[in-house]
This record gives C-alpha cells, sequence and structure tokens, in this order.
C-alpha cells in the first residue's frame, strides 16, 4: 500500500488530503501524472497552445466545404438512385451487400450469420454490385 496525497491529483482539493491506496492504483496515478507532463512538454515545444478537438467550431468551419445546391440535389439524386438499384435486388443479395457496405461486417462474418460458405457470400455480393452497376447503366 501507498500513501498519495489527494491535492497532487484532483484540482478541487485544497488542503493536503493523504490516502492509501493499493500498489496499482499508486502506479496509474504516476502514469497519468508523466503522460500528463509530457502531454504538456509536448505542447510547449511545438506552440500548441490550442486544440482542435477544443469544440468551439474552429476545426468545423475550416474543414467544412459548403455544398451548392446544385451539388446536395445531384447527392440526394444519387443516393435515391443508389437505393432503388439496392431495391431492385433479391433480397438476399440486397441484405447481403448492406451488411457488407453499410454495416461494415466482413464476408466472414456474413457466411457464419448466414450458416453458408464464405466463397457463396463473395460471389452473391460480386452479382449483386453487378445488377447494381447495370441498373444504374441503364437509369443513367
Amino acid at each position: 500500500m501507498k500513501t498519495i496525497n489527494l491535492k497532487n491529483y484532483y484540482p478541487y482539493y485544497t488542503r493536503d488530503t493523504f490516502l492509501e491506496v493499493p500498489d496499482e492504483v499508486a502506479i496509474i496515478f504516476e502514469n497519468f501524472a508523466k503522460a500528463e507532463a509530457a502531454y504538456e512538454r509536448k505542447k510547449y515545444r511545438y506552440n500548441a497552445h490550442y486544440s482542435l478537438d477544443r469544440g468551439d467550431g474552429i476545426e468545423h468551419e475550416i474543414l467544412f466545404v459548403s455544398l451548392s445546391p446544385y451539388e446536395i440535389y445531384e447527392r440526394k439524386l444519387t443516393s435515391q438512385q443508389l437505393h432503388a438499384a439496392i431495391a431492385s435486388l433479391p433480397d438476399k443479395q440486397a441484405k447481403r451487400i448492406c451488411a457488407h457496405y453499410f454495416i461494415g461486417m466482413s464476408k466472414t462474418a456474413i457466411a457464419n450469420a448466414e450458416g453458408v460458405s464464405e466463397k457463396a457470400i463473395r460471389i452473391s455480393i460480386e452479382r449483386g454490385l453487378h445488377s447494381i452497376e447495370k441498373y444504374l447503366k441503364k437509369y443513367l
């Protein structure tokens, strides 16, 4: 057991308050203090007196490019056409494509969930993408 001063770790402690803690907790506090000191040194060294994580919108204004009404309409139209193309697929293909590309499941995970081979999933997704391509070429 080690004795720590809570005033060193918590800003709302204004007087010395000593507490016995297990060795593991004391090590965690020491590692945190070292990491904080390293961060402060790095901030000083590189003159980084502000953070993009600050949340006041500075980085959002810099990175956000406003879209023209035409671009907004084009994106909406493309999205609608993509959804229509997916809806034209057989149910299994549509679910497999949505699971892989929109949810982010791996083909192996989809195969395990459906109880089929990964090759069957891969072929199904490839055929579905080919069908989507044909559909979009026909209507574009």
